[in-house]
């Protein structure tokens, strides 16, 4: 997870880049430290890298200054202006790479995301598989190859592909979590739980984690699932300071199909539904008031559940 003081850094970055926006020249080096900070901590910011990048690449003076970064963020600007539907100007930054590194699978591997963008899955497919024979450890191409499988829904492919990648590269923990969202969608939940419970030990600290381990057990349903799914739920709040809304709706949900389900006892859960819908309350309150008193009558109707 990116730090909250690098997202700072970020948005001051991007404030002060705000009235330097089409003037040419500007500010180089805020303009070059904004696109290094956002690959070094892989951001999604494309709208923002492809119009500070081409500023940066259509001004000779300072392609000059760039070094050898030009490479790089030629390649940053190219994967940006697909992420913005700009074929054109990825063509253009994929051009200048290739004529600089004929050989390179990075290289060849933007060549395969133009034909991607393009819905040329069979052409992409190829040159990846081509690409593996040379670099048979690359783990980017192995992602690609999943993403056609899951664009063209052949889900139970990219599962299988998953699995493989898993197999080499077990520590990749945004695999994990793409495994566990494709068993859910083909409604694997068994499978799902396991990778998520993966997650949950290579990462105990990591909110996100606890929060998509929760959402899986109250979707398969049954008292022992809302039970567990609740102490999910309650971790992730304790590991947010209370600040998860989702995570806090979640509790009052269990709480309630407890108490409604053959086996439950209402008594165990009441006070966490207590606790939890009073937070949310306060959120309303402060947050959109216009909405508080449905809110609290539809908890208070709840929590009438909870008294036998």
């Amino acid at each position: 997870m990116v730090g909250l003081s690098v997202l700072k850094e970020v948005e001051t970055l991007e404030r002060q880049l705000v009235p330097l926006v089409g003037k040419k020249g500007g500010d180089f080096s805020t303009r070059h430290k904004y696109l290094q900070l956002v690959r070094k901590h892989r951001l999604r910011r494309s709208e923002l890298v492809l119009r500070y990048g081409l500023e940066m690449l259509n001004n000779g003076k300072d392609r000059s200054r760039l070094g050898d970064d030009l490479w790089n963020v030629y390649e940053q600007v190219g994967v940006a202006a697909l992420d913005c539907g700009d074929l054109d100007a990825c063509k253009a930054c994929y051009m200048e790479l290739a004529k600089r590194f004929p050989v390179s699978v990075r290289v060849r591997r933007l060549e395969g995301l133009i034909c991607e963008a393009k819905g040329f899955w069979s052409k992409a497919d190829r040159l990846y598989d081509e690409l593996m024979e040379l670099a048979p450890g690359n783990q980017q191409l192995y992602k690609r190859k999943i993403s056609i499988m899951k664009a063209q829904g052949n889900l139970a492919e990219a599962v299988e592909m998953l699995n493989t990648y898993l197999f080499l590269f077990m520590g990749d923990m945004e695999a994990w979590r793409e495994l566990a969202d494709v068993y859910t969608t083909l409604q694997m939940y068994k499978q799902a739980a396991f990778c998520f419970e993966e997650l949950v030990l290579s990462d105990p600290q990591n909110p996100l984690f606890h929060l998509g381990y929760a959402d899986l057990l109250y979707t398969m349903g049954g008292v022992e699932n809302y039970r567990t799914a609740k102490s999910y739920y309650c971790a992730v709040v304790e590991l947010t300071k209370g600040k998860n809304v989702r995570a806090l709706y979640g509790i009052c949900l269990c709480a309630v199909a407890i108490s409604s389900s053959k086996g439950g006892r209402p008594k165990e859960i009441g006070e966490a539904f207590s606790l939890a819908s009073g937070v949310l309350a306060k959120e309303y309150k402060a947050l959109c008031p216009a909405k508080e008193s449905l809110v609290t009558s539809v908890f208070r109707k709840q929590a009438d559940s909870f008294s036998g």
